[in-house]
């Protein structure tokens, strides 16, 4: 190796120096003694063969020389000791020479700054291992029975491994992102906070989309079932439902790309590997504001950051955003979701830059509650898809059809410095995310104060808007007064809500200039966009002001584009609402101080971190619903206990009306009771079901049995008997039943229980 190479050198020049030999490689040309030089021209040239010889020579020579340095770095081969000295101090180094003579071998100094230790080395004159098994044991026998010798120890080579990040996931040498080794630093740097243990844990991850395969193997070990719902289909799990026009795996990948598991050879690895990964389905079917409103509230207090990667079509004609509702929830969310620090919403900027599309355009994208992040390629270029905007914050890498990429070339970034002192693209937003200077402002990062808001008055204008080279401009000064109440000093977002009618949307250019002077295109022409409705009460915002005074004159200037064959545009109204902190621009300035110092990685390479706030007990509201598949369970079991209660019913009139009782008496003869046939009217009406036993053993005992044949019913009655009364005893008591059985069609074994209605039945015992 190289760095092998240059160590031999420098001990070389260094054996050189000592023995006042010039060495080959500080001299690379030998030169001849000055009484040589009247010589003649053969002579010269035979000197100067010889002295190329000696000078080979010389190299080679030192070699031997130089190898005991290189024995001392542990080279394979070569046999080296460590031996510790007991002695008084100034005789150690003479006691090193002679302790080393006397083994034969050569006495490399001192180790390191130890004192007492030596380095010894014996230098081959073969490398057989005979040769080195002999002097081994020579050695150790000399050291072990040395008066001076308080320890010793043969030199092995140590096999140590450096420090770094390894992954068995297939696909992860493809995540240039990452770690591009293609393109140094074109990457968002975590492998460094990875190897210092921050890989996310503690924080849950919910992708709102179109579902979560929490199945697979890179996101099951990681799947957070507590954070997750199925909006489309009302119950928990939101396993996306593939179909044959759409598989609906974005939402899945990317979960991937957020918490996919490491090292489990499968697919790639997640940049918050440790984190948990949670799934709302809503994509996946019709979507309403309240929908919407639910989702961006769903586990809120579970659930850290809410990744949406989605929006309005990116087709460079619409304009469209959250709704009431969905406004509302993502106010609430950054709120008192998180336990009160506040549910982070992180957008994408759109993919509609091929179609001129503008992320202000894009009512998610240009909240003041949402983070939106943009686009670069591998070359930290803007991809032909990207769309830009003066609301975008920050962006990170992606990809895209490097075939489609050069028609995009011209697209540069352009970056301005505002009055604070940062600096902002409409292409890139503040820069490129860096996760290890994330980091490490996060060791020292302090609660910014609450915000503070302006909104002026809705300023009537009815003004048109000329075509080039001309255009309107309106303007609304900010008093120190007006920002008292709020306490508002320096800005973050700034909004302006317009309502214009124009017969073409699509030809209207729309800037904002902030106090300080900084511009900010918050509308751009779009050639796609024929809407003859123009704006009604639309919000467009910039960042671009970011940490600048907020008072002052804010204008704000519209030009139309197109030609005159179009009537001209109107601004009806305009309102200017600005958001920021009570913070002063020097507790601005100071503030980007430490942040900057932070980044340098001094705390993340320590323990050192401010401790976090506890935060808020905020629990969710429980609210009962009845899930589509809870009612359609509701609804079996419902079915089953009706068809049960139906059966039950006609077991028991059908067990009343035609299931006989067989009853064993005592004596040789056996008696049966047979129940009357449905239409024996007495039986009916007078029959009690009383929880009464028909007979006792002891009337049993003293009753004679026997059987008489019944008589046939009267007509109309067919089917039925009707027993005859029964022989009483002597003590009045009833000695036997009569039984008949008729085998002939029609005719069935009926008890005659008549008996018991009869005159008397108080003195018949059963």
């Amino acid at each position: 190796m190289d760095c092998g190479l240059n160590r031999g050198s420098v001990v070389i020049s260094a054996h050189a120096r000592e023995k006042q030999v010039p060495p080959a490689v500080e001299q690379p040309a030998c030169l001849m003694p000055h009484w040589r030089r009247g010589a003649p021209l053969w002579s010269a040239g035979m000197e100067a063969t010889l002295c190329i010889h000696t000078c080979l020579w010389l190299s080679a020579s030192w070699i031997p020389l130089a190898s005991p340095a290189l024995d001392a770095e542990g080279r394979h081969g070569k046999l080296t000791w460590a031996v510790s000295l007991e002695a008084p101090e100034e005789e150690l180094e003479q006691r090193a020479e002679e302790l080393a003579q006397s083994a034969g071998l050569v006495n490399m100094g001192r180790v390191g700054e130890l004192k007492g230790h030596y380095l010894f080395a014996y230098q081959p004159h073969s490398h057989a291992e005979t040769e080195h098994e002999a002097i081994r044991r020579s050695v150790d026998t000399l050291f072990a029975q040395h008066d001076s010798v308080r320890w010793h120890s043969e030199q092995k080579l140590l096999k140590r491994s450096k420090r770094s990040l390894h992954f068995n996931d297939p696909k992860y040498p493809q995540q240039w992102h990452l770690n591009n080794r293609k393109s140094p630093g074109k990457d968002i740097n975590v492998t460094g906070v990875w190897e210092r243990n921050v890989t996310g844990h503690g924080v849950t991850v919910v992708v709102v989309d179109d579902g979560v395969e929490h199945t697979i193997k890179d996101i099951q070990p990681n799947y957070s079932p507590e954070g997750s719902y199925d909006l489309n289909s009302n119950d928990p799990d939101p396993m996306p439902h593939p179909d044959e026009e759409n598989g609906n795996h974005h939402g899945t990948r990317c979960a991937g790309e957020i918490a996919a598991v490491p090292n489990n050879s499968f697919c790639t690895v997640g940049v918050a590997f440790g984190s948990r990964i949670a799934g709302i389905r809503v994509l996946d079917g019709p979507l309403t504001d309240s929908m919407e409103a639910i989702a961006f509230n769903k586990h809120y207090q579970i659930n850290d950051i809410y990744s949406c990667s989605w929006g309005p079509d990116d087709d460079g004609k619409t304009v469209d955003g959250p709704h009431q509702l969905g406004k509302a929830a993502l106010q609430h969310g950054v709120i008192a979701g998180r336990r009160g620090f506040g549910s982070i919403f992180v957008v994408a900027s759109g993919n509609g830059g091929q179609h001129n599309d503008n992320c202000n355009y894009d009512g998610y994208a240009n909240s003041i509650y949402t983070v939106t992040i943009g686009a670069v390629d591998e070359t930290g270029s803007m991809p032909f898809y990207a769309e830009e905007c003066a609301s975008m914050l920050a962006v990170t890498f992606s990809g895209g059809d490097k075939m489609m990429r050069s028609i995009y070339e011209d697209r540069h970034a352009k970056w301005d410095t505002n009055q604070a002192g940062f600096s902002h693209s409409h292409q890139h937003g503040f820069g490129l995310l860096n996760a290890w200077r994330l980091v490490n402002a996060a060791k020292i990062w302090e609660s910014v104060p609450y915000l503070a808001s302006y909104v002026s008055p809705v300023l009537k204008e009815g003004r048109s808007i000329p075509w080039l080279p001309q255009e309107l401009e309106v303007a609304w000064n900010v008093t120190p007064a007006d920002l008292q109440l709020s306490g508002m000093r320096t800005l973050e977002h700034v909004a302006v809500t317009v309502t214009i009618t124009h017969p073409r949307r699509g030809n209207l250019e729309i800037r904002l200039l902030c106090p300080s002077g900084m511009m900010s295109l918050i509308g751009t022409a779009r050639s796609m966009d024929s809407d003859p409705n123009g704006f009604s009460d639309w919000t467009f915002s910039t960042v671009r002001c970011w940490g600048e005074e907020a008072q002052g004159t804010y204008r704000l200037l519209i030009r139309d584009i197109g030609d005159d064959s179009l009537r001209p545009g109107t601004l009806k109204q305009w309102q200017l609402t600005l958001y920021g902190s009570s913070w002063s621009p020097a507790e601005m300035k100071e503030r980007q101080r430490l942040l900057e110092e932070a980044m340098s990685g001094q705390f993340l390479s320590s323990d050192f971190s401010l401790p976090c706030p506890p935060g808020l007990d905020i629990p969710e509201e429980q609210r009962y619903t009845i899930t589509a598949n809870t009612l359609k369970t509701l609804l079996l079991l419902g079915c089953f206990a009706v068809f049960w209660t139906f059966y039950y019913m006609l077991e028991v009139c059908l067990t009343r009306n035609e299931v006989g009782l067989d009853l064993a008496c005592s004596s040789s003869s056996s008696c049966r009771w047979y129940q009357q046939g449905r239409k024996h009217r007495a039986l009916e009406s007078d029959l009690e079901m009383e929880s009464v036993p028909l007979y006792q053993e002891k009337d049993v005992e003293e009753a004679e049995m026997d059987c008489e044949h019944l008589e046939p019913a009267k007509d109309g009655e067919e089917g039925s008997w009707t027993p005859t009364h029964p022989k009483l005893s002597s003590n009045g008591r009833a000695v036997s039943f009569h039984e008949a059985a008729p085998t002939g069609t029609g005719f069935l074994g009926q008890e005659a229980s008549t008996e018991l209605l009869g005159e008397d039945r108080e003195h018949q015992p059963c």
